[in-house]
């Protein structure tokens, strides 16, 4: 998607091919003048074979231009099918395998819209290595270019064969009739170009399928921040992966900077501390909306052939009612100072009802100083770049318990947190999506970490709030040295005890709790067994290790309670979260930082 819309970027100017005399830009030059927007009107189709899951697959694409606001972009898999037809007037994103088709009609704004003039520039961003080469995009001068690709990127060309090589890995050549074939690692690329455009079809032309209407700026602003930030997470720069590491203040809020590890201090009224959030938090929280509602939204509308921004809007007014007027009062600060709109922010911040993990408590005899050690795994999509806004929030609440959040800029709900009373809480996702008429998942931590002082109410809490689909958690109370392992859906809540068998767990473990799924449920259970007694910090942090941790493993947690300590580690852009170091953070400390500390209710 990204080769076809930057194609279609840039404005009209002339080439100056009679001034190119290198070979490589003679061949180059057909594709230039695409590039440069010198050409307006043009057909190209791309076969693309792909490794994806272990199997070479074939993508289809097909870019037509028709002048200045027209243009076509069909993309074709085996499992998927999606097609953007672009109109002055009008624009059409059809999924024919789902047989449905979003039409958005009127004026588009400029910020975010698909018009193909200049629209390389709103699909590369600062953000992203290629941001250093989208200069050249705006290029004709085939020569130029040429010289540049030899001199930094080590082309070669034989215009004798009409091959050439890039590094060790990638290789091209052209073809008979105007072809251009390239081949990097196991991908390989077709390129051809046609004479002239195919007829213009109109963009209410699909014949069998259902039309709904979306707002036009809604659905070219999704496609168009879709592609950019997945740009973004494929080849971040320096911009995301070193980010400035500035400390700042604003009313009711701190962000602090702790051995690389983003920290955020809020305290006051809900009003208060959400528009701090937004306030602190604006580039990040942006980021991690785009990668949700746009990237991940692009890609989940896709699948399911459901307009995505629509399922969310459809689960929050079914949770929307569970949840407390003091989150919703938050929500809507944060949302006014990253200046979004307060329905969008209010949907969004359900998002989490789709994570997936992996945890354990052990404590008495299985640790090397009878301590309570809860552990944290969550795998869920680091491939559309959430930890971009990694952040633990350390949070005073009026009339609360204080409690430390390791969560995402943007988000209010909790998946992972400690409190100032010693109770700790992770979640691991399960199935039932869909079944959401009760208290959201992230709702009810976060409200256990805000009114909860010991194991017992926690339990309370889980067992007398309505839930929503299936998920499993483990509780610790690091006061008492008391963990349990809890399955819950709406209909029915299972707390399993530390030692106790279970028919999807296992033999129990004298002094545990250890909860995961398939091969990596085995794996920690035989690392817990094997370090029985010796178990510390140290050895928590390798319980999470790799291959406990999956690939896309986004954070990881080990909470000491008793201590008020939690060691946290976030996946960066190349590693997951079991392979980057842990940062130690000490709640009793940072709340001294906090802007104002609050006693607890009780």
């Amino acid at each position: 998607m990204l080769l076809g819309l930057v194609l279609l970027s840039g404005t009209a100017r002339g080439g100056d091919t009679g001034s190119t005399i290198d070979p490589l830009a003679v061949k180059l030059q057909p594709y230039l003048d695409l590039l440069s927007g010198s050409q307006q009107e043009f057909e190209i189709h791309c076969r693309a074979d792909v490794p994806i899951d272990g199997d070479v697959q074939t993508i289809k694409i097909r870019l037509a231009r028709y002048g200045i606001h027209a243009f076509d972009l069909d993309l074709e898999h085996k499992d998927y099918e999606a097609r953007i037809r672009r109109r002055e007037g009008a624009t059409a994103f059809a999924l024919p395998k789902h047989g449905v088709v979003f039409v958005g009609r009127g004026d588009a704004t400029v910020a975010d819209s698909l018009s193909p003039s200049g629209l390389s520039q709103r699909l590369i961003s600062t953000r992203t290595t290629l941001s250093t080469y989208a200069p050249l995009l705006a290029s004709p001068d085939a020569a130029a270019i040429t010289a540049a690709l030899k001199a930094f990127a080590g082309i070669t060309y034989d215009p004798a064969t009409r091959h050439g090589r890039a590094g060790d890995s990638a290789a091209f050549s052209f073809q008979s009739g105007g072809s251009l074939q390239v081949r990097a690692d196991d991908v390989q690329l077709d390129l051809v170009l046609a004479d002239q455009p195919s007829a213009m079809a109109g963009v209410d032309d699909w014949p069998a399928m259902k039309q709904l209407e979306i707002p036009r700026d809604e659905l070219e602003r999704t496609l168009v921040r879709g592609v950019r930030r997945a740009v973004e997470v494929l080849a971040p720069s320096k911009v995301l992966t070193s980010p400035s590491k500035r400390d700042r203040e604003t009313a009711n809020g701190r962000l602090r900077w702790i051995d690389g590890h983003r920290v955020v201090l809020l305290s006051g009224s809900p009003r208060e501390i959400g528009r701090a959030h937004g306030e602190l938090l604006t580039d990040e929280a942006q980021a991690c909306i785009d990668s949700v509602l746009h990237a991940f939204g692009v890609v989940q509308t896709i699948r399911t052939g459901r307009w995505f921004r629509h399922d969310l809007d459809a689960a929050f007014a079914r949770l929307s009612p569970h949840i407390p007027d003091r989150h919703r009062i938050e929500t809507r600060a944060m949302a006014r100072a990253l200046g979004l709109d307060e329905d969008l922010v209010d949907s969004l911040n359900v998002f989490p009802e789709l994570f997936h993990c992996s945890g354990f408590a052990v404590f008495g005899e299985a640790t090397r100083d009878g301590k309570l050690y809860h552990g944290r795994v969550l795998d869920y999509m680091t491939t559309i770049g959430l930890q971009d806004s990694a952040t633990t929030f350390i949070v005073a609440a009026d009339g609360q318990i204080p409690f430390a959040n390791v969560g995402y800029a943007g988000f209010i709900g909790s998946v992972s947190g400690m409190n100032a009373q010693a109770i700790s809480l992770g979640e691991m996702g399960g199935g039932g999506e869909g079944r959401w008429d009760g208290v959201p998942m992230a709702t009810l931590m976060r409200r256990a970490l805000e009114e909860c002082s010991t194991l017992d109410e926690v339990i309370a809490l889980w067992r007398d709030s309505p839930r929503t689909c299936e998920y499993y958690y483990v509780f610790a109370d690091g006061k008492t040295n008391r963990a349990v392992g809890v399955a819950a859906d709406p209909d029915s809540i299972e707390f399993i005890q530390p030692g106790q068998a279970d028919r999807r767990l296992g033999e129990g473990i004298q002094d545990a709790v250890v909860l995961s799924a398939g091969d990596r449920l085995k794996v920690l259970r035989q690392r817990v067994q094997e370090k029985y007694g010796q178990i510390d910090a140290d050895v928590g942090k390798w319980l999470m290790s790799r291959p406990v941790a999956m690939q896309s493993n986004l954070h990881n947690v080990l909470f000491v309670p008793a201590d008020q300590v939690m060691y946290v580690s976030n996946a960066d852009h190349r590693h997951p979260a079991a392979e980057r170091p842990y940062v130690r953070l000490d709640l009793r400390e940072l709340l001294t930082l906090a802007p104002s500390v609050n006693h607890p209710r009780r």
